[in-house]
């Protein structure tokens, strides 16, 4: 589960402060699909890097199950990470000059995984994705839709309790944007919790829940539901 709780993000130079984030209540159930969204600026982006401990939030609780990860070290955040979070990015962010197999192995090797099973995890994934045949190639030898793929079983070849993706179908055409988002969808179906960044409606429609995020907190929709949730859980309601 993630939970967050009263979040503050504030970014600071001489002359100027920015809070990115304010106030920010979310909560994000093991298993769910939940979509992210909101116009430029709003908050997203700092929310799923908060999420993702890439950065720790200026105020406020961060739960990563049941562990309150708001102010852990750099070494520490990097460990959960490393062992709980799958990151999925527009950019794909592959390494140009290592091969698929390589690429998905580099996140790996800092888990100090034996060779022979982080060979059986790669080539699962690679499987999984419908790659499995092309793991000598390079990224530049796919098209884009076929480099997001990579992207993915990189982040599920450590088996992540949590996928983070933002914007996954942001550089893809229409056609290779829905394979993404049903690869998206069967991941989510196999257990894993997702939550994405995206400013494609299709693929917001098709989560479970749509967040979105407005000057830094979550809009009055979603915490309309949460309160809801939270009503259900304490035997106050029925139904959601």
């Amino acid at each position: 589960m993630l939970k967050m709780k009263d979040i503050c993000k504030v970014y600071r130079t001489e002359l100027i402060e920015t809070h990115a984030l304010r106030d920010l209540n979310l909560q994000v159930e093991e298993g769910e699909f939940v979509a992210v969204t909101g116009p430029s600026g709003s908050g997203k982006t700092t929310f799923l890097n908060i999420a993702g401990l890439l950065e720790k939030p200026t105020s406020g609780v961060y739960q990563l199950d049941g562990q309150d990860v708001s102010q852990l070290s750099d070494s520490e955040a990097a460990r959960i990470r490393n062992r709980k979070v799958g990151f999925i990015f527009q950019g794909f962010n592959l390494i140009a000059d290592l091969n698929l197999f390589d690429n998905v192995d580099v996140p790996l090797r800092y888990r100090g995984w034996s060779a022979s099973r982080r060979k059986a995890a790669i080539e699962e994934t690679l499987e999984r994705v419908g790659l499995a045949s092309r793991k000598k190639y390079l990224p530049s030898q796919l098209s884009g839709g076929q480099q997001q793929r990579v992207a993915i079983a990189r982040a599920l070849a450590g088996n992540p309790r949590f996928l983070l993706a933002d914007e996954p179908t942001g550089n893809l055409d229409s056609l290779m944007a829905r394979q993404v988002i049903d690869m998206l969808e069967a991941i989510n179906a196999a257990g894993t919790t997702i939550v994405l960044v995206t400013h494609d409606q299709e693929l917001a429609r098709r989560a479970h829940r749509n967040i979105q995020v407005l000057d830094g907190q979550v809009s009055d929709l979603d915490t309309l539901y949460q309160a809801r949730v939270d009503r259900i859980a304490s035997g106050e309601g029925n139904h959601v």
